[in-house]
């Protein structure tokens, strides 16, 4: 029996839970099993239910499981199943019978539990080989008593519309391998326009040490939550003055953005590629050429009127002149009006452009989620423009940066190929260029062993790619690089290039991420490393603590010394006790402490703490910056 069906056995039962305890007032709405567990989403209207009341719902979870109940499947005609539903009073489930029939499901399921603890003789001719006596039972019930009141106790324990599929019986189930998690809110139908629903959570496994397991994963997960890292070390805010999903970058963020930031320019550098830099918004003639104003709409910010001023606008004086812009959600139009300013040779292809571009896109409030999900972040972008024959060799070259980017960091990836859909209208241009470019990524994915499954609804309107997610120290997988072709910009904006026979051709076009957001990319990186950093891209490489006031001049010489040589430095200056202010530095995970004090002035010297290996030293301070230059220059973790 699959973990899958498991679970979504155990959502089927948490609803059932839900109906003992709270009766037939709280109305369901659907129960899916996922990743590592499963959920259902409920309406309980004005009963009040909180984190508090997962207790009684575990408990009733397992006495349900231990009833040993029958899981009965049946279908009825979409209208008669409609015609149940509306006696059942389900209101979302009605609905949902009513989708599913406008998509010419003629059959809708159900699925009903059966209390075997019963007089068997009552159980008799339910199983799976007899639902036609079954539904017989069914509609003698139905014409009999009140649905709503009735069909929860006695023979009946439970009936839910449900396409399954589920175990047969619940003793297949663990009630110690099953725990009920947390709530969250959820809108009806996924639209905030809608009515806003209680989601239960629950986790799920195959036996009670995986569930163990996955509980120590979790509590491990909240220590590194970058939410909670960042308020400690005070990296960045969010304020109701600045707007919700932007954050604000505090000094010791900013030097973690750096130390990134200069790693990436270096590399990029030696691998041939330029800079750019776009303006934050643009025309909206712009985005109707890219086609973004018809195929990104939901996405992206209404136009700013910028014709006036805003006591222009205040004093609702029409502008002369009217024009609109967009605040910019991406950056490749830009780059694709870079490429157009001048004429372009086959000999000054491939042209590999990047820009760490600051984008803004719209997130509705309960999609927000720390520096994961935000309203405006910076994208290290990069677009590559080719002719057909060098396409291959690029997305190579790509690849390897990728890799070598990721794996300074220490990171490991799991690569996917993103293809179309081929029953989806969202994608545009024709099946030659979709085929030709899907082949080139799959051949490319094959030579490189990346062991890439195809997901055949990932692709972009505009071209299919490679996705590269992230696996933390936890083994989460966080979505960050990407490799991409897109046939959509340089149709769309006529870009040519003169070939040796001068010519015009049509250039291929590559869209390219190495990190993807630096938000996003920079709070998995505090979550893997508990803000354990090594030492090049700590933030605070060395903390300076003279032991009294009467070294504050020696310890501002060594400060000097360290900034001029480009390590990230800073001085104690707090009132704390000397002992705090080692307590301090140690619980920060800064990698070196120098201590300084009268012996330390008289003999040009530093008392080093190494964070890692705990040792202690007094080191002359040319050689400990020698040293220290030396292992951020590795690179060493």
């Amino acid at each position: 029996m699959s973990i899958e069906t498991k679970r979504h056995s155990y959502s089927h039962i948490l609803a059932q839970a839900i109906k003992n305890i709270y009766g037939d007032d709280v109305k369901m709405w659907i129960g899916p099993d996922i990743e590592n567990g499963f959920y259902y989403d409920f309406d309980f209207w004005d009963i009040e239910i909180s984190e508090k009341n997962l207790k009684d719902l575990q408990k009733e979870v397992g006495n349900i499981i231990k009833q040993n109940q029958i899981f009965v499947n049946f279908s009825l005609p979409a209208d008669e199943a409609i015609s149940l539903l509306e006696d059942l009073q389900e209101p979302y489930k009605v609905e949902l019978a009513k989708d599913l029939k406008e998509k010419w499901e003629t059959e809708i399921w159900f699925y009903a539990n059966v209390n075997t603890k019963l007089d068997s003789s009552k159980i008799e001719n339910i199983r799976e080989e007899n639902k036609k006596d079954y539904l017989n039972k069914l509609n003698e019930i139905k014409e009999k008593y009140n649905l709503n009141s009735k069909l929860w106790t006695g023979l009946f324990s439970f009936l839910d519309m449900c396409a399954g599929p589920h175990v047969s019986e619940t003793k297949e189930l663990d009630a110690k391998a099953v725990k009920i998690a947390k709530l969250a809110g959820a809108y009806w139908k996924w639209s905030e326009k809608n009515n806003m629903l209680t989601r239960i959570y629950g986790y799920a496994f195959d036996t009670k040490q995986e569930l163990d397991d996955y509980l120590n994963f979790l509590e491990e997960a909240k220590k590194r939550d970058h939410r909670v890292i960042g308020k400690q070390m005070d990296l960045f805010s969010f304020t109701e003055n600045v707007g919700l999903g932007l954050p604000l970058w505090h000094p010791m963020w900013m030097r973690l953005w750096k130390s990134i930031e200069w790693f990436w320019e270096k590399e990029h550098i030696k691998s041939w590629y330029e800079f750019v830099r776009t303006p934050h918004i643009w025309n909206q003639k712009l985005w109707e050429t890219s086609w973004h104003w018809w195929f990104y709409a939901d996405s992206m910010y209404p136009p700013l009127e910028v014709g006036q001023t805003l006591e222009d606008a205040q004093e609702w004086k029409k502008a002369e002149e009217s024009e609109k812009y967009l605040l910019k959600p991406m950056n490749c139009p830009f780059h694709v009006e870079i490429y157009k300013n001048t004429p372009k040779s086959y000999r000054q292809l491939p042209l590999r452009w990047a820009e760490i571009g600051t984008v803004y896109r719209y997130e509705k409030k309960w999609q927000l989620w720390g520096l994961t999900r935000v309203r405006w972040f910076s994208q290290d972008d990069a677009h590559i423009f080719c002719t057909k024959e060098q396409v291959k060799d690029e997305i190579n070259k790509v690849i390897d940066f990728i890799d070598k980017i990721l794996s300074a960091f220490k990171i490991e990836y799991q690569a996917y190929l993103s293809f179309r859909d081929p029953a989806s209208p969202k994608y545009v241009w024709d099946s030659e260029m979709w085929n030709l470019s899907q082949q080139v990524l799959k051949e490319v994915a094959g030579e490189k062993w990346l062991n890439a499954p195809i997901e055949e609804w990932e692709a972009a309107f505009y071209g299919p790619k490679i996705d590269f997610r992230l696996k933390d120290c936890l083994w989460r997988q966080h979505q960050c690089s990407t490799v991409q072709f897109d046939f959509n910009l340089p149709e769309r904006f006529n870009l040519t290039y003169k070939d040796q026979n001068g010519e015009e051709q049509r250039p291929y076009m590559i869209h390219r991420a190495l990190l993807g957001s630096f938000e996003r990319f920079i709070s998995i990186l505090i979550e893997h490393f508990a803000w354990v950093f090594p030492l090049w891209l700590a933030p605070r490489q060395v903390v300076i603590i003279p032991v009294s006031d009467k070294f504050d001049d020696y310890a501002k010489q060594v400060n000097q010394k360290l900034l001029e040589n480009e390590i990230r430095t800073e001085i104690d200056f707090s009132s704390d006790s000397f002992a705090k202010k080692i307590r301090n530095a140690e619980k920060a995970h800064i990698n070196y402490i120098l201590v300084v004090w009268e012996k330390e002035v008289s003999d040009g010297t530093v008392s080093v703490r190494n964070y890692k290996s705990k040792a202690q030293t007094v080191e002359k301070l040319e050689e400990f910056i020698e040293n220290i230059k030396e292992e951020i220059n590795n690179k060493t973790l």
